[in-house]
């Protein structure tokens, strides 16, 4: 979403960071070139004004005189008052109220209204543990009833069964009164929309506010609108009183201007964002985190949020166990990339690293992008039981059947097997004797010193205990294995794990890829 945005803003302050000295005019200049970014992003003109004030303000006054770098101040002023015009803090639906706690969902048509709808009653049944009733107020397209009807059968959440004939005020009280009788927690409400804001839309908005009395009205827009965005903030704020926002399409190419100018502009937050069509891609709006990776930060606290979703702890310890004996079979291997897949590819785990974010085009002309991934596993797939587990039967005729198999060829097999062999090396080294074995020691979870290690099945060794000749024999088959390489790229594969935060990079490697050119 925010890629365009970030290329430029990053490119504009990585001119200041490393001047040793700013004049007014410096300043000037980048803030005429945020401003174009932020126009071209289609933030809203009012909302880029006051943002580039309060920045210039803050850039030419004494506190970036005092600074030891002024260029980095002003990168800081910049990211403080992005977080600013986003939300300081991240806020959640609140349930602080009476069961049932009523939510009204409010928005255009076609904006994903009745899809977010289901994915916050998924999200709470699943989550939270409350029971939720969801209900259409959509009388007009009776079809937008029965695909909620369909999506509560889908995630198993009760749905108002439909009466012929009722308006959408008498719906909304019928659906409060079912909610309290059947023992709910929770009532979506999901309203009608419209192609455009109109009186009569309005005006059955208020009088359902008014007669369910909802805690919560959200309104849901897609962030691919632009500058249209703020008028239908607006819009509803001053008509129907919103609480919150909820922006659908998060994971589209828009440019982010919508996300950027309806909080400034309503001074409600951000609470939920759509990044997907199933019903678990739904986040919670991280004002802090968006900033950090607009502007080229990444963002280790969602990436190490997906790992724990996605990794299966059980396999993860089963893993451990398995490298911590020397052993690392294809099917382990397999696992890797399907548990990487799982956490939004390469080009999602690399957007969520800092400083990483402008390596993925030239990763991507390198052939390093998602589909080595399914080569891989396509390849792994055409063998047989003996084959991923021994890998060293396969000969040219096996390798032929593979690459039939696989629509691959026999070099990249051997690419394959060439990394599977040195990982295992590795493997076979880490769990060697000495000081309790270097994988006994690798083997961190989430507590403790080694804070993100363990996710993937260890973390980063504490190097402090390690003798001198294992580091030297480690870092020699790391680099052999493509995975350390001067200017190589900071791993995030299960070997050896995510690695502790307070070490460079972030420890293991992605499997098979081999360290990129190092930047002249």
């Amino acid at each position: 979403m925010f890629e365009n945005l970030q290329d430029r803003l990053g490119s504009i302050l990585n001119g200041l960071r490393g001047r040793g000295a700013l004049s007014e005019a410096d300043v000037s200049a980048a803030l005429r070139e945020v401003r174009r970014a932020l126009l071209e992003a289609d933030v809203a003109l009012e909302v880029v004004r006051s943002f580039t004030d309060r920045v210039r303000e803050k850039a030419i006054g004494a506190e970036i005189l005092k600074s030891i770098k002024p260029g980095q101040m002003v990168v800081k002023i910049v990211h403080d008052e992005l977080v600013e015009m986003l939300g300081s803090e991240g806020v959640g639906i609140d349930l602080n109220a009476a069961a049932p706690v009523v939510i009204m969902m409010v928005g255009l048509q076609g904006s994903g209204k009745t899809t977010t709808s289901a994915k916050i009653a998924n999200r709470l049944t699943t989550r939270d543990r409350k029971k939720v009733l969801m209900a259409s107020l959509d009388t007009r397209r009776p079809a937008a009833q029965e695909q909620l009807r369909q999506l509560g059968v889908q995630t198993n959440i009760d749905t108002l069964p439909v009466i012929a004939g009722q308006s959408p005020e008498d719906i909304a009280s019928r659906a409060v009164q079912a909610a309290k009788l059947g023992g709910h927690d929770v009532v979506i409400l999901d309203t009608a929309g419209r192609t455009h804001i109109d009186e009569p839309l309005m005006a059955e908005m208020a009088e359902i506010k008014r007669r369910a009395k909802p805690h919560e009205i959200l309104l849901v827009a897609d962030s691919l609108t632009g500058q249209d965005a703020v008028n239908l903030a607006r819009s509803f704020d001053e008509r129907v009183g919103i609480t919150g926002l909820v922006l659908t399409r998060m994971d589209g190419d828009g440019r982010g201007g919508a996300a950027l100018s309806m909080r400034a502009v309503t001074g409600k937050p951000v609470k939920l964002i759509g990044i997907g069509e199933r019903m678990g891609e739904l986040d919670e709006f991280h004002p802090r985190r968006i900033a950090d990776r607009i502007l080229g930060m990444g963002d280790i606290v969602s990436l190490v949020e997906k790992a724990a979703e996605n990794i299966d702890a059980e396999k993860a310890a089963a893993m451990a166990a398995k490298m911590a004996k020397g052993k690392f079979d294809l099917d382990d291997l397999a696992d890797q990339l399907k548990q990487m897949q799982k956490m939004g590819g390469m080009g999602g785990i690399m957007g969520l690293m800092p400083g990483m974010g402008g390596m993925k085009d030239k990763m991507a002309a390198a052939g390093l992008d998602d589909s080595l991934f399914k080569r891989q596993l396509a390849i792994i797939s055409s063998m047989t039981r003996a084959e991923r587990a021994n890998p060293d039967i396969l000969k040219h005729s096996r390798k032929k059947r593979i690459a039939a198999g696989s629509g691959t060829d026999a070099a990249e097999i051997n690419k394959l097997l060439k990394m599977h062999r040195q990982m295992a090396d590795m493997m076979k080294m880490m769990g060697g004797k000495g000081k309790g074995g270097m994988m006994k020691q690798m083997m961190g979870g989430l507590a403790g010193k080694m804070g993100l290690g363990g996710l993937m099945g260890g973390g980063m060794p504490d190097l402090s205990n390690m003798d001198p000749k294992q580091l030297e024999a480690l870092a020699k088959q790391a680099e052999a294995a493509g995975l350390g390489k001067p200017g190589g790229m900071p791993g995030l594969g299960g070997l050896p794990g995510l690695g502790a935060p307070k070490l460079p990079g972030l420890g293991g490697g992605f499997p098979g890829l081999p360290g990129l050119p190092k930047k002249k």
